[in-house]
């Protein structure tokens, strides 16, 4: 008794020092981590490129973006200033803007006009020669509001900085301004747009409530005035929003379906409250741990995380179902310090088992995934040293009220079976399944794509498409990261790449791209745009004579021509600079563009639009100076690819290291009878996805891991509990039956990556429970 009361003792420390670090992490706070892009892992070759990503992700995560509609341009506007005047009222977006100011050409092209000799369209530099100042100042007079910004004649004679500045890539939508905002006329509707920022983080849980919970209202009270109106949303805090809501809610069904289940059918078997209540202690003492651990080892709890630990119920109750087992098959005989020496060799085996396939998801670049395996190692560690240190002090005395129809049952049922089955029907019957499982196996197909995990709420889907269709945004996360040592080197390989990628589209490979060398070319090119105007106009006092008197003869003041040459000659060796655009209002939608100085140098990205082969994108780059084609999600699916291909070489070895380990147990035959039953059942739950065409991923690899080593827990406990013993058989049929609420729930889940991993399990588990029932009779003439 003193050595049960010592090591109730160990387990009360234990249990307050969790205690303990729960409070510190109460009152610290730990993050509720909702971020999808946190599941990912690092995939670029290039550091740079993912501190690219992460600052794109940034950026975007703290926009959103509305568009309001009605049937007409008048009612649209006002319910459009309606609307973002409740939301500014609120507080929890730091600005809404909805009108736009008259266009005012002097101030879009003020950022330039200093620097007017510098920049050449391309056209035009391609034509300089050809063309003569004469023909350009005449196209300038004859046609002075063409497309685009337009300067005065004084400012821009021959029109060139007017035809650079119409090459900028500043008018790519389908919105146009009217009346002070900007609109788009489509579905029989006049759609407005409005654009918020953020007061905090898109994946702070608190301000995802406050901002749903006004926007509700604010579209409660729009609709109030504005019959009809329709109003639509994108952006990343309604998904992140969205994931919480669907997670919370899985959670919160998965853990209260599994837990109420599971009491009912621990009453059943034992008819008593204390098995309940010790058991349900000892799996709620392992998922407290679990989550104080993760919350301390990762600084946060994914809500992946949370949801896959509810289904750990399931699989930690096995523990104490199988100690409890052992004590009712014990009757009267049962003594506490002996009858866990009998079950605690199995119990043991069954947790190395269980760590090694758990452990298994920590060697996964998915950071989620290695969450996932220190919380899911740590609840079963926790449960099993509960069942061993606090259970046999709390359970001395035998158990008088446990359910013996179901075990009397059971011993009939077990009784049957040993007289009537042998080895050799059961190795036909391992054929037979052999047989039934193969054809399916060869159907499976696979599916690497990367949205398969996460799930995205369809209602927001299909506003994010509409909103892309009426304004013309298709953003992606398809990029090109060019760096250099300089800013300078930067823009020269951007325009290197620029070159490139307009022989693309021109082949349709990609509609439209954008980069800082679109708005700031290289000193390089602003040099030799300089040297044009020089050799044409400015060269000696010859060129200037003649240009003075091709201004004069079109009817202009002389003193326009005097100013021309002044302004080339005060700009001699000064260039815009991209610090100096970055301080300009022309660069505020663009800034993202530029990554700036970077442990390697500088950066900056180049963004794409309707890019239709990647392939072609990827080898552009690898042949350009200083070019990375990034491509996250691309790049995700690949990984997914490769482990999913190595992932029947995983299997391999791991049913190969728990061999050993029933081996250095049970001995070479045994080890097999063991262990073929949970190889059967992977190879059963694999064909099911083959024979109904559903396609299987990495993560049903991770989850027929995790079916080898549950399957062959119960062959453990079988062996261990005394095979003739039908109290072990209820213990097995219980924990099984538990394992099915616990992970076969997961099957349910909106999340792609939860779901096929809970698949996988049902079926396996499901067929794990008819196949583990040979055990008994391949293994009745050397157990003991």
């Amino acid at each position: 008794m003193k050595l049960l009361r010592r090591r109730a003792l160990i387990w009360l420390f234990l249990a307050l020092a969790v205690a303990a670090g729960g409070v510190a992490l109460f009152f610290k706070g730990v993050p509720l981590q909702t971020d999808l892009l946190t599941l990912l892992p690092p995939t670029e070759r290039n550091p740079q490129a993912e501190r690219a990503i992460a600052k794109l992700a940034e950026a975007n995560g703290g926009r959103v973006v509305f568009l309001v509609g009605t049937p007409t341009s008048e009612d649209t506007r006002q319910a459009l200033r309606f609307f973002a005047d409740r939301l500014r009222a609120n507080g929890e977006l730091l600005r809404v803007a909805v009108e736009i100011p008259p266009p005012d050409l002097r101030s879009v092209a003020g950022s330039y006009l200093e620097y007017r000799f510098n920049f050449l369209s391309d056209a035009d530099r391609r034509g300089f020669e050809t063309v003569s100042l004469q023909e350009r100042l005449r196209r300038k007079l004859t046609a002075p509001f063409g497309f685009g910004p337009t300067l005065s004649v004084e400012d821009d004679p021959f029109g060139t900085l007017d035809a650079w500045l119409s090459d900028l890539p500043l008018m790519n939508f389908r919105l146009e301004p009217e009346g002070g905002v900007l609109v788009a006329r489509a579905e029989g509707r006049v759609w407005g747009l409005a654009a918020g920022e953020l007061s905090g983080r898109a994946y702070d849980n608190a301000l995802q409530r406050r901002l749903t919970d006004a926007l509700a209202r604010a579209e409660r009270e729009v609709s109030e005035r504005f019959p009809g109106v329709e109003i639509l949303r994108a952006g990343t805090v309604f998904y992140a929003d969205a994931a919480r809501n669907d997670a919370e809610r899985e959670m919160d069904l998965i853990g209260s379906v599994s837990t109420v289940c599971i009491v009912l059918l621990l009453y059943f078997v034992f008819r008593s409250f204390a098995p309940l209540t010790l058991g349900l202690v000892s799996v709620g003492f392992g998922v407290v741990s679990a989550a104080v651990l993760s919350a301390f080892v990762f600084g946060e709890i994914h809500l992946i995380t949370l949801v896959f630990g509810a289904s750990l119920i399931g699989d930690a109750i096995d523990y104490p179902i199988q100690y409890f087992s052992a004590r009712l098959g014990a009757g009267d005989a049962w003594e506490a310090a002996p009858g866990l020496s009998r079950i605690a060799p199995g119990l043991t085996t069954a947790l190395v088992v269980g760590l090694m396939g758990y452990g298994a998801l920590i060697f996964l670049p998915f950071p989620a995934l290695a969450q996932i395996s220190v919380f899911s190692m740590t609840g079963l560690a926790v449960t099993w040293l509960t069942v061993l240190l606090l259970l046999p002090f709390l359970t001395t005395s035998p158990d008088t009220r446990g359910g013996r129809v179901v075990v009397d049952r059971l011993q009939c049922v077990l009784d049957r079976l040993l007289a009537v089955g042998d080895r050799k029907k059961c190795l036909y019957g391992a054929l037979a399944t052999l047989a039934l499982a193969l054809p399916g196996c060869l159907a499976v197909r696979w599916n690497d794509d990367v949205h398969l995990l996460v799930s995205r709420s369809p209602v927001l889907a299909e506003q994010e498409a509409r909103i892309r269709a009426l304004t013309g945004y298709s953003g992606g996360s398809q990029f090109f990261l060019v760096e250099g040592k300089t800013p300078e080197e930067v823009l020269t390989n951007e325009e290197k790449l620029f070159a490139s990628l307009s022989e693309l589209r021109a082949e349709g490979v990609v509609s439209a791209y954008q980069g800082v060398s679109s708005f700031v070319p290289s000193r390089a090119r602003q040099t030799q745009n300089r040297l044009l105007w020089k050799e044409k106009a400015f060269a000696d006092r010859e060129n200037r004579e003649n240009f003075r008197r091709i201004v004069f003869d079109a009817g202009l003041y002389e003193s326009v021509a005097e100013r021309l040459i002044e302004a080339f000659d005060a700009t001699e060796g000064k260039f815009l600079s991209v610090d100096a655009w970055l301080k300009t209002p022309l660069s505020l939608a663009n800034r993202d563009l530029w990554l700036g100085e970077t442990p390697e140098g500088f950066a900056s990205i180049v963004s794409l639009r309707g890019l239709r082969d990647p392939g072609r994108a990827e080898s552009l780059a690898a042949d350009a100076k200083g070019v990375t084609f990034v491509d996250k999600a691309g790049s995700v699916s690949r990984l997914f690819r490769l482990y999913r291909e190595t992932g029947s070489t995983w299997l391999f070895y791991a049913a190969c290291l728990i061999g050993v380990v029933l081996f250095a147990r049970y001995g070479a035959a045994q080890s097999v009878f063991l262990l073929a039953p949970a190889l059967l059942s992977m190879a059963l739950s694999m064909s099911a996805f083959g024979y109904f065409g559903i396609p299987m991923t990495l993560f049903n690899i991770l989850g027929l891991m995790l079916v080898l080593c549950v399957s062959v827990n119960y062959a453990i406990f079988l062996r261990e509990g005394g095979i003739k013993a039908a109290a072990t058989l209820a213990g097995v049929l219980l924990s099984a039956l538990t394992d099915l609420l616990g992970f076969g729930l997961l099957a349910f889940s909106s999340t792609p990556m939860l779901s096929g991993f809970g698949l996988t399990l049902l079926v396996g588990i499901g067929a794990s429970i008819i196949l583990t029932s040979s055990v008994p009779i391949l293994c009745k003439d050397a157990a003991p």
